[in-house]
């Protein structure tokens, strides 16, 4: 695999691997299984995420990243190395160069984290560039040029929101809220307002299956099974999309308040190109139903969500490998992404 790199979009629920050339080489969960007693890795990815709430004791799947950033290195190198031999093949005599995606809001100590874990799975050069610019890119947003350009990155850990103008982050604001919030807004609202229990996953499938960011005059209905609170007897109830709007109000609106406090901070001669071209989303948590009118009402700014959210950030890693290999651009970040 002479001369091969790879971008990686390693996020809290989902990491993407994008190798040179061949495009999106493979998607998969970030969930690592593991035998506690043996600390070995059972599984990753999908089969690693089905186990979830179903393990004896001895087993652990877990997700090795919190809030965007890695909160377990040893399981996070497993994870990588999964990804590499994904990839590449197991047998490789060139170590690979790699762009891979931080959050914006990184600390130093947590850019160290990840550059560790890059280089114990056999990285040859590891170059971290921050979600919001990457997502910019995979979306085909110019943001070469010296105009406003908006973007609101939704992963599973954190939103991200910048305003970039000649390659750069002018304005960002990195919020550690976004999809597993909403997930945990669902749980919570099934609990207090249905009387029922249900586990991370099936509030995921709410979200993905009937979820809406507003209430809506014909909302989608789903058979949602559970534990009943009171009897502690399996349970089954029926909801709809109208419910999910309401159970995630909260945490939207914290996402919103980020939006806005980026706007807020815009220059003025960029707010003018932003008010015309609008924001763009992207990221899984981008394709929640009627996310994009909740913004443009809350706002007053046009949103609009880019072609294929989930794989903006891989996307962006690939166009950077190439830009960063001919020396065409140099990406600058402000003074905080630097700290």
């Amino acid at each position: 695999m002479i001369g091969k790199k790879l971008g990686i979009d390693l996020g809290t629920a989902n990491s993407v691997v994008f190798v040179q050339g061949e495009g999106i080489a493979l998607i998969e969960p970030t969930v690592v299984a593991i035998d506690v007693n043996s600390f070995t890795v059972i599984a990753v990815g999908e089969k690693a995420k089905k186990m979830i709430g179903k393990t004896p004791e001895n087993i652990v799947a877990k997700r090795p990243l919190k809030d965007g950033v890695i909160a377990d290195s040893r399981v996070t190198e497993a994870l990588l190395r999964h990804f590499f031999d994904r990839a590449l093949g197991k047998s490789r005599f060139f170590k690979p160069d790699i762009v891979m995606s931080v959050p914006a809001g990184i600390t130093t100590v947590e850019q160290r984290a990840v550059l560790k874990a890059a280089n114990a799975v056999g990285s040859k050069s590891t170059t971290l560039l921050p979600e919001p610019l990457l997502a910019a890119l995979g979306a085909g947003l110019p943001i070469e040029k010296s105009t406003g350009n908006m973007i609101v990155n939704m992963g599973g850990g954190t939103t991200e929101v910048a305003i970039m103008s000649l390659d750069g982050i002018v304005e960002y604001e990195s919020l550690r809220m976004a999809g597993d919030g909403i997930n945990e807004a669902i749980i919570s609202f099934m609990r207090k307002k249905k009387g029922i229990l249900v586990g991370e996953q099936t509030a995921e499938n709410i979200k993905i299956k009937i979820g809406s960011a507003v209430e809506v005059k014909d909302p989608k209905e789903m058979e949602v099974r559970g534990r009943d609170l009171g009897a502690g007897m399996p349970k089954s109830i029926v909801v709809d999309s109208n419910d999910v709007a309401k159970a995630v109000e909260i945490p939207l609106r914290s996402i919103i308040r980020s939006i806005q406090m980026v706007l807020e901070k815009t220059p003025p001669e960029l707010s003018a190109d932003i008010i015309d071209r609008g924001m763009v989303m992207s990221g899984g948590t981008s394709k929640l139903r009627n996310l994009d009118k909740l913004f443009s009402k809350a706002t007053g700014v046009p949103a609009h969500v880019a072609d294929e959210p989930l794989y903006c950030v891989a996307k962006g890693t690939g166009i950077a490998l190439e830009l960063l290999a001919t020396g065409e651009r140099v990406f600058s970040f402000n003074k905080e992404f630097r700290r």
